[in-house]
C-alpha cells in the first residue's frame, strides 16, 4: 500500500510540473570579471519571469547582493554559474539577506518564489559560492545556527515547479533549502563542499553544508542526487511530508537525517509520508573529508526547555511516522542506523516528546567502521529489517 501511495504521488507531481508558457525570451550574456552582473540579472527576470524563457549562457554571472526571482509559468534555461561575491562581512549584515526560512533564523541570499516554473541548469550551470573563503575563515571562529552564513539556494512559498540538472559549488552554507512549499521536483542535483585549503586537509572545515533542508513542505521529490558535504547529505525537518527521493549518492559527512525535531515547544513536528530509495553512502579519501559519521539518523530535542532558538530549545511535540528507506549501500559508516531523542540535552532532561513509528528499514547492505549495526528504539516500536 505504501509503496502503490508513493508512486502515484510521483507521478501525480511529475505530470503537473510544469506548465510553462514561453512567449517572451529574455537572453543574458556575462559582463565579464570584476563587473556586477546583479542588475540585468534582475530586469531579465522581472521581464520573462512571468510567462516567458530567461536564457543565461555560459560564463560567470557575478552578484552582489541579495537576489528574488518571482517565477510564475515561466522557464529559466541557466547554462553558466551565479557567483556570490566573497564578502563575508557584507552577508553577515542581516539586512543584505532575507530570513525567509523560519526555522533556527537562518539566512539565504538567492529565493526564488512562485508556480508552475522550471530552472534548467543542463549540468553546466547553477551556483558557486565561493564558500573556500567562508570555510577559511570559520575555522578559527564558532559556528552557530542563525549566525549569517547564506543558503545557496532556497526556494520558498513555490507551488508546481522543477529544479533540474543543477550543480553547487563551493557553498558556505547548507546548499539548498525549501521552505513552506509543495509540489516540488528536483531532478539531477550536484552539490561539492570540498575543501582545498592546504591548511586544514584532514579535517572536517565544511561543517553545515548540508544538500537540503526541507522545512513546513509536502509532495518534494528528489531524483538523482550526488552529494559531497560535510553535514547531511539530505535533512528532512519539521512539517515535512510526503518526502520521495531516490538515486541518491551521499560522499561524506553526517548522513541522511530526519531532524532535528522538537526544537520549539510551542510548535507540532510532523514527519511523515516518507521514501528513501537507493541510495549510496561513500565514505571519502580521510585528507578530503575524514567524516562518513552516519548512513540514517533521526535526531530529537528532549521534552525540557533549555535556552531557546535558534541554538537552544526542545520540549516541543510531534511525530515521525510511516518512513521507508529501502536498497541502502553503505561504505564505511561509524553508525548506520541511529536514533537519539537528546539533542543537546543535558543530564536530567525530561524525555522527548517525539514519537516514533512505522519506521522500515529494507535491503541494506555494506559494511560499518563498528562492530555492530545499532538501532536504537524509542517509545514507541521500529521496524528495523537491516541486512
Amino acid at each position: 500500500m505504501a509503496r502503490s501511495f508513493f508512486s502515484v504521488v510521483l507521478l501525480s507531481l511529475v505530470a503537473s510540473v510544469v506548465s510553462v508558457q514561453v512567449g517572451k525570451r529574455c537572453t543574458l550574456r556575462p559582463l565579464g570579471a570584476g563587473k556586477d552582473d546583479t542588475t540585468q540579472i534582475e530586469n531579465a527576470i522581472s521581464e520573462c519571469g512571468h510567462f516567458g524563457t530567461t536564457v543565461f549562457e555560459p560564463g560567470v554571472y557575478n552578484v552582489t547582493r541579495k537576489m528574488t526571482w518571482d517565477l510564475v509559468s515561466s522557464k529559466v534555461e541557466l547554462h553558466g554559474y551565479l557567483s556570490f561575491k566573497p564578502d563575508i562581512q557584507y552577508w553577515l549584515i542581516a539586512e543584505n539577506t532575507y530570513r525567509v526560512v523560519f526555522i533556527q533564523n537562518q539566512a539565504s541570499w538567492f529565493v526564488v518564489t512562485g508556480s508552475d516554473f522550471e530552472i534548467d541548469a543542463f549540468n553546466t550551470g547553477g551556483i558557486h559560492g565561493n564558500g573556500q573563503t567562508w570555510w577559511s575563515y570559520y575555522a578559527t571562529r564558532e559556528r552557530a545556527d542563525g549566525d549569517g552564513r547564506p543558503i545557496s539556494l532556497t526556494l520558498w512559498k513555490t507551488t508546481r515547479a522543477k529544479i533540474k540538472n543543477f550543480r553547487i559549488e563551493s557553498p558556505p552554507f547548507w546548499s539548498n533549502a525549501v521552505a513552506q512549499s509543495s509540489d516540488v521536483l528536483y531532478d539531477g542535483m550536484f552539490v561539492n563542499a570540498t575543501n582545498t585549503d592546504p591548511l586544514y586537509v584532514g579535517q572536517n572545515l565544511v561543517w553545515n553544508t548540508d544538500g537540503i533542508d526541507t522545512y513546513r513542505s509536502e509532495r518534494i521529490t528528489f531524483l538523482n542526487w550526488d552529494i559531497t558535504c560535510g553535514d547531511d547529505c539530505l535533512a528532512i525537518k519539521g512539517n515535512s511530508t510526503d518526502i520521495t527521493a531516490k538515486n541518491i549518492v551521499c560522499r561524506g559527512g553526517t548522513g541522511i537525517a530526519f531532524g532535528s525535531l522538537g526544537q520549539y515547544a510551542n510548535m507540532t513536528d510532523i514527519v511523515q509520508n516518507v521514501n528513501i530509495e537507493n541510495v549510496k553512502l561513500i565514505r571519502l579519501d580521510p585528507r578530503a573529508q575524514p567524516n562518513l559519521v552516519n548512513g540514517v539518523y533521526f535526531k530529537s530535542w528532549t521534552g525540557s526547555v533549555n535556552g531557546s532558538p535558534p541554538n537552544g530549545g526542545g520540549g516541543g511535540p510531534g511525530r515521525v511516522s510511516n518512513v521507508t528507506i529501502k536498497n541502502v549501500q553503505l561504505d564505511g559508516p561509524s553508525t548506520p542506523l541511529h536514533l537519539y531523542q537528546t539533542n543537546l540535552g543535558h543530564p536530567g532532561d525530561a524525555p522527548s516528546r517525539l514519537k516514533f513509528s512505522d519506521i522500515h528499514f529494507i535491503n541494506w547492505s555494506g559494511f560499518a567502521n563498528t562492530s555492530t549495526s545499532t538501532c536504537f528504539y524509542s517509545q514507541l516500536p521500529v521496524c528495523c529489517y537491516l541486512f
